[in-house]
């Protein structure tokens, strides 16, 4: 468990104070994937540098399995880093080292004989996919082989947390994707806690299993990502949900000037939802005709969530019965957009 209490970080300048994380407290179930996303400035970075010490708390407490990282001396602090890895957006990887000796660095930094060393390093190399690439300097790997470079690095001393900050920010897509998979197997595999900061709502939506959103220093809105996804609280939030799922705003475009008589509504499929046969359902048993006019379906690690928008043209009554039919016999949210006039 990763326990945090009050956590503050104010940098002083001759002019002013600016407080970049403001008394955050927050608590991390061993082996979860969480995420932490936040457009630029919003104290992401600053509060994850907070959790290994590389930034230095004004405030608060950090508790990692039950070790309080603020209290640490500088010695007890390199130890307690062991167990704590950390990868980069821009890899930080040495240029003048190859993939094996970037791998090896923090082992001879512990001390660890290199007939043990030689041997993690290859584990590592095979976990992370990079046979054959073990004599290649960085300047030789594309940029997602970095970044697997730096994940293998971070592994090196076995640690229980592993930081990503924004570590998937400098790839293209197909590259991002493949590194979250591998996040994702390595947290199955070796059961590690791993703290993710983002600005991407794909990058959430992908791997997390909850979600912290960070606005101005403070912690706006957390939950699991599935009920984030469906019911976003915060004006910020919804921005982010828009990323995946397009913006509710682009039902203002439809019209209904052609029809006298009809509903616009948008069917919130979630989980097993999103494979039930709706339209074919309230079509065969309801004397309606169903337009469909836009939609959208994405996955989280817990399941399906999707937004289906529809016109449904009947007799007013008939309309009516079908829409509680759906709220009624179905596990599928209606919302109704607009009434026929």
């Amino acid at each position: 468990m990763i326990s945090i209490k009050g956590l503050n970080k104010v940098f002083k300048t001759r002019d002013k104070s600016i407080t970049a994380v403001d008394h955050i407290t927050l608590d991390i179930p061993d082996g979860e994937i969480f995420g932490v996303i936040g457009y630029s400035g919003a104290g992401k970075s600053t509060f994850v540098r907070l959790i290994n010490r590389l930034e230095e708390p004004t405030d608060g407490t950090i508790n990692i399995d039950n070790q309080e990282i603020t209290s640490l001396t500088k010695k007890e602090l390199r130890v307690a880093r062991q167990e704590i890895g950390m990868i980069f957006q821009h890899f930080n990887l040495l240029w003048s080292r190859t993939v094996k000796d970037n791998i090896a660095f923090p082992l001879e930094i512990a001390g660890t004989p290199k007939d043990k060393r030689d041997k993690r390093v290859q584990e590592l190399i095979d976990l992370v996919g990079l046979s054959g690439r073990e004599n290649a300097y960085p300047s030789q790997l594309s940029g997602g082989q970095k970044q697997r470079v730096g994940i293998a690095r971070a592994l090196a001393n076995n640690p229980k947390v592993l930081l990503c900050d924004e570590a998937t920010s400098a790839l293209d897509p197909e590259t991002t994707n493949s590194i979250l998979d591998l996040l994702v197997d390595i947290n199955e595999r070796l059961g590690l806690t791993i703290i993710l900061i983002t600005h991407e709502m794909h990058v959430i939506r992908k791997i997390c299993n909850r979600v912290a959103v960070m606005e101005n220093g403070n912690i706006v809105e957390q939950g699991d990502v599935l009920d984030v996804f469906l019911k976003p609280q915060q004006p910020v939030t919804k921005k982010f949900v828009e990323q995946v799922m397009g913006s509710q705003e682009d039902d203002s475009e439809l019209s209904f000037d052609n029809y006298k008589n009809g509903e616009l509504i948008r069917l919130h499929f979630v989980g097993e939802s999103a494979n039930q046969a709706l339209i074919s359902k309230i079509s065969k048993q309801f004397e309606v005709e169903v337009n469909i006019l836009q939609g959208k379906i994405t996955q989280t690690k817990r399941g399906s969530y999707g937004t289906l928008t529809v016109q449904i043209l009947g007799d007013p009554k008939v309309l009516n019965e079908t829409i509680q039919y759906i709220n009624e016999e179905t596990s599928i949210e209606v919302e109704v957009i607009h009434h026929a006039n």
